[in-house]
């Protein structure tokens, strides 16, 4: 037995095809879900050797180096697993642990464990400071790279905790941070 399908039938089959494609295309991001990872790498020469650097920050219960930070409290010292809380300029606090250390790679990732999305518009945040040598050891190169999702976890989110809002803030306390760390390694004090 042989089935015919009549041109118009066949047309009418592939433009419905097409139209389903375009249609998906149009309205895909209608369906997307939720936020998505995002990441924040910024990084800064110190005309001091690597030794040095990872002094001031290679102590994970002190971030004084820090500008928003005025007291750092923790427990474990440097141990994986130590915790520590630091209590910003406004009084607010983030609360943050150690989860991996190699200090002869002069590294160190750590996450936060409580904060306020007003004071930091983030969640599911972890950051890793890496100290590396410059070609003659006498300088280095400070990277600070973070990787979240933005404080807000449904879809439209109010701009104050969108992912734009997300990397603004990280990018910015980043950048006071490196250029603060500078400051203090490169004048001595």
């Amino acid at each position: 037995m042989r089935v015919t399908i009549g041109r118009r039938t066949a047309m009418a089959a592939v433009l419905s095809a097409a139209g389903a494609a375009v249609l998906t295309a149009a309205f895909a991001p209608v369906w997307a879900h939720g936020p998505t990872r995002q990441k924040v790498r910024e990084s800064i020469e110190l005309n001091a050797p690597p030794a040095k650097v990872w002094a001031v920050i290679g102590n994970f219960q002190d971030m004084n180096w820090l500008p928003p930070v005025t007291k750092t409290e923790g427990d474990k010292g440097n141990e994986i697993g130590a915790t520590r809380r630091l209590t910003l300029t406004s009084g607010a606090t983030i609360d943050e642990e150690l989860y991996k250390l190699d200090a002869s790679a002069m590294t160190y990732s750590y996450r936060i464990t409580n904060v306020d999305v007003k004071v930091l518009p983030v969640t599911n945040y972890s950051s890793t400071l890496t100290v590396t040598p410059s070609a003659d050891g006498k300088s280095s190169t400070l990277e600070w790279a973070g990787a979240f999702y933005r404080g807000f976890p449904n879809n439209d989110p109010p701009p104050e905790l969108s992912d734009e809002a997300a990397k603004t803030a990280v990018s910015g306390l980043y950048k006071a941070g490196l250029e603060a760390l500078k400051k203090k390694l490169e004048s001595g004090s």
